[in-house]
């Protein structure tokens, strides 16, 4: 929790103490239904909430953007940016549904408002957003196909909509036929070694009717 509050210090008062319920919440229901492996769960600031922050280190959402987590699992990185962009609505979609169970038991223990989740694919989802976030689910050409059409015409904040991965190796193949993907180094902005490979790449997608 102090790494949270090292990066994010303009944290509120409620924000705080909703980053620090993640961690009993967490352990909680992963007794119950595994959603998040031993080890992660020991390193859960790290690993999982950290990590999907970094995706805030460069955008700051504006008020009513819509983001759509594909693939979500236990809720990363969707559950710690709905805890720091409150004012924006967040879908968090899986294919799996226990892991789904977990995340909608975190969010109303949280007592977040700004959260839905679905059990679905993410193809079947017939909705547009601003962002759609994920970690690293698939090669960025199977995700791009995944995401077709999802993407809101209207521009409301700094980047460009479209698509934002948290992925980590060397992404130069994977990313050749994408010329207008920019990638960020989470080692400009966290200094853990856990970082040392891991990056957000923001790849903007422009709107088709």
């Amino acid at each position: 929790m102090q790494r949270i509050l090292h990066y994010f210090p303009e944290l509120t008062d409620t924000q705080v103490t909703q980053f620090e319920q993640l961690e009993t919440l967490y352990q909680d229901w992963n007794l119950k239904i595994n959603v998040v492996s031993r080890k992660d769960i020991d390193e859960l600031y790290l690993r999982h909430v950290l990590h999907s922050l970094g995706i805030a280190k460069f955008i700051s959402f504006r008020p009513g953007t819509r983001i759509l987590d594909v693939g979500t699992g236990g809720g990363f990185p969707g559950v710690p940016l709905a805890i720091l962009f409150p004012e924006c609505q967040f879908h968090l979609v899986d294919s799996i549904a226990k892991k789904l169970k977990v995340v909608d038991e975190v969010v109303a223990g949280l007592g977040l408002t700004n959260v839905k989740t679905t059990h679905s694919r993410v193809e079947d989802i017939n909705e547009q957003f601003d962002f759609i976030v994920s970690r690293a689910v698939a090669t960025m050409p199977t995700f791009v196909h995944w995401v077709k059409g999802k993407i809101s015409k209207a521009q409301n904040n700094d980047l460009k909509n479209g698509i934002l991965y948290l992925k980590g190796g060397d992404l130069k193949e994977e990313l050749a036929t994408y010329q207008t993907a920019t990638i960020y180094d989470l080692t400009t902005v966290f200094e853990e070694p856990f970082f040392e490979t891991k990056k957000v790449v923001h790849l903007p997608i422009k709107y088709r009717g």
